[in-house]
């Protein structure tokens, strides 16, 4: 007896679906199935939705956040410290600070992070822009909100020395220990930055 599969334009939509990050074969069929019979899914609106995005949403050329048919939100917010400038890895990284409400400067967003090891290099991003934002506005705060890994570490040595010649005040954000997290469950690193950053 054959074996009884989904029709191949169903075997073509699971296939993007797990393209996704976090979608496995699982994940990519529930979510295929329910497009297919919930009434309310609304499958056209959300491949419009999707088209629309591919066309219209690019990278702002001053940020580098995301910006769509109204602008960069970002560069066009009202009321925004000029004077501080968050460098970020990824325009992604700038919503979970801007969730926060605790900081209301400018962001710089790099499209990555330096990495020998993927052949990611400065040129290979928003590493320029960021010297011709900072080189027009001197004294400008630079906050280097870079991850804490090996390549984040990298990224944020390698722009403290590219930027000090600029004259510009540079910090970096603290580090240490999760809200409610204890003693045992931090690393040394962890504990270290938790020891340096304290006040």
């Amino acid at each position: 007896m054959a074996k009884v599969e989904y029709p191949a334009e169903v075997l073509a939509l699971l296939r993007e679906l797990k393209r996704l990050p976090g979608v496995g074969a699982r994940s990519a069929e529930r979510i295929a199935v329910y497009l297919l019979q919930n009434p309310k899914a609304a499958p056209v609106d959300l491949a419009e939705a999707l088209r629309d995005c591919e066309t219209g949403v690019t990278g702002c050329p001053t940020c580098g956040f995301f910006t769509g048919s109204e602008g960069c939100a970002v560069c066009a917010g009202q009321g925004r410290d000029v004077g501080l400038l968050c460098v970020v890895e990824q325009p992604t990284d700038v919503l979970p600070i801007e969730r926060s409400g605790v900081f209301g400067g400018l962001y710089h967003c790099l499209g990555g992070k330096l990495s020998p090891l993927d052949d990611v290099r400065p040129e290979d991003l928003r590493i320029g822009e960021l010297l011709k934002r900072v080189r027009a506005q001197p004294d400008i705060e630079v906050i280097l909100a870079m991850s804490s890994d090996v390549e984040g570490e990298a990224t944020a040595n390698y722009l403290d020395e590219l930027l000090g010649t600029t004259g510009c005040r540079m910090t970096r954000l603290a580090q240490g220990l999760p809200a409610g997290g204890g003693l045992e469950f931090a690393d040394e690193l962890t504990l270290s930055r938790a020891f340096e950053g304290r006040r």
